[in-house]
């Protein structure tokens, strides 16, 4: 790590997550150790006509967008964010219109900030180029750090001579807070009077800087705030907010530190109510003086991740990729909290199925460039599921939306089983499952569609 230039705050982060895992720790949250979180605020409740010290508040914020993922899950090479989503925009074309929208909105120079990886900093500065608006690119960013990826067998850093960029990997969006210290941003953003982070994730349109929650935020005196949603059928495997039983804090628990055993009770949205949805506030002071006494970084959980060292190649050997999340900062921080939002404030990309319901008329793309469900849908988003054998890669994807993406306003659930090509017009309503079996691709022409439909 150090021949290769990462800094010594990051090393000391990947040494506390190295010595979790090499230590045989228990990783896991199980059910016995939580408590369920009944009741929180909601953003509809802090909602103010006035806007009489937004100038104020917003000379001491900076907006953070996580921008370092690769959407290699989808296919892709290049950052997600570089990803068209409506109308021949990305996701980067969206939040730089939200930045300058809120500039002009509010007649001043709200600060903004990406943090890109090793891997999407070169592809996003070029592209940040057509926004000179935004001020330079190289302004605009600071980097994550990288770690070695771990032989699963003999617990060293891996090797893999056939692709050598392929024994590093990013360290989880909890990286968020030792690079940021690293960078040296955080402390010129400290030393210019800046008190409010808002962070959320780059395929999150829905995550805009918000007037009433950045004012609940300096208010409360809290050091950090997540905002959470209520879990619907499509999060049952997201993180979710819980009780810790022996501090009385909150944590976060994600899906893999959870017990196989407590598998139904994670996925119970009734038991488990709030979702995380990554947009996060933070208090730079006090997070500055977390960071030093802890040596640069933060204590998170760490998240084990079991992959091969190319994720391309199912036969490449196994490797332990060590993560964090920076929602898990949340159990770190005495009085922080949680408030609820409206699902407008949440419409990520993680796969296909999300960009294909993203792309259809069930979200709109509203004035100030935020990307929110329909109001029509009453804050439910569609259930996508759609074939992996044929759907898994954008590439895929776009072969089959060569009508554009179908009509999904009125539709409840979708699945889709074999390979299908959709014409302009296709519309689908209530639970819809369309199968094809023939293993040859099959057009559906224009229509109304609901219930089965086969080959």
């Amino acid at each position: 790590m150090t021949a290769a230039g990462v800094s010594e705050v990051a090393i000391r982060a990947f040494e506390f997550n190295y010595r979790a895992l090499a230590s045989g720790a228990e990783m896991m949250i199980p059910e016995s150790s939580i408590r369920l979180v009944d009741s929180l605020p909601t953003l509809a409740s802090l909602r103010e006509d006035s806007a009489a010290d937004a100038s104020d508040l917003l000379k001491q914020a900076v907006v953070i967008k996580l921008n370092g993922g690769l959407g290699t899950g989808m296919g892709l090479q290049k950052a997600k964010s570089l990803l068209v989503v409506r109308e021949g925009m990305t996701f980067l074309d969206l939040t730089a219109q939200q930045i300058l929208f809120l500039r002009e909105r509010f007649g001043m120079p709200l600060r903004f900030l990406l943090m890109n990886s090793f891997s999407t900093s070169a592809d996003t500065l070029a592209f940040l180029a057509r926004y000179p608006g935004l001020g330079s690119a190289e302004d605009l960013e600071f980097v994550q750090s990288q770690a070695p990826k771990i032989d699963a067998e003999t617990m060293a850093p891996v090797v893999w001579p056939e692709d050598p960029s392929q024994e590093w990997c990013p360290p989880g969006h909890g990286d968020l807070y030792p690079s940021f210290l690293s960078s040296g941003r955080l402390d010129m953003l400290l030393d210019a009077g800046v008190r409010y982070a808002f962070v959320s994730n780059s395929d999150n349109l829905g995550a805009t800087l918000d007037l009433d929650l950045l004012r609940y935020f300096a208010r409360s005196g809290k050091p950090f705030l997540m905002e959470v949603t209520r879990r619907t059928e499509a999060d049952r495997k997201g993180g979710h907010l819980a009780i810790d039983a022996s501090s009385g804090g909150l944590l976060l628990r994600e899906s893999s530190q959870c017990p196989p055993a407590d598998s139904e009770a994670f996925q119970d949205i009734g038991r488990h109510r709030y979702f995380n949805t990554n947009n996060l506030w933070v208090r730079l002071d006090f997070l500055k003086n977390a960071l030093d006494a802890q040596g640069g970084f933060l204590p998170l959980a760490v998240i084990r991740n079991r992959k091969t060292v190319d994720p391309r190649d199912s036969s490449s050997p196994a490797v332990f990729q060590l993560e964090t999340a920076m929602g898990a900062a949340i159990s770190c921080f005495e009085g922080a909290g949680a408030v609820e939002v409206a699902r407008t404030r949440f419409a990520p990309v993680k796969t296909t199925d999300d960009l294909f319901a993203l792309r259809s008329d069930a979200y709109v793309v509203t004035s100030d460039f935020r990307l929110e469900l329909h109001p029509e849908r009453n804050g439910t988003p569609p259930v996508v599921r759609l074939d992996g054998a044929h759907y898994k890669m954008v590439d895929q994807l776009e072969s089959a939306l060569v009508g554009g993406a179908p009509s999904l306003l009125a539709c409840e659930r979708l699945a889709i089983s074999g390979p299908v090509r959709f014409a302009e017009g296709v519309r689908f309503a209530g639970v819809v499952n369309v199968v094809n079996t023939s293993g040859k691709v099959r057009d559906l022409p224009a229509g109304d569609y609901s219930g089965d439909v086969e080959w």
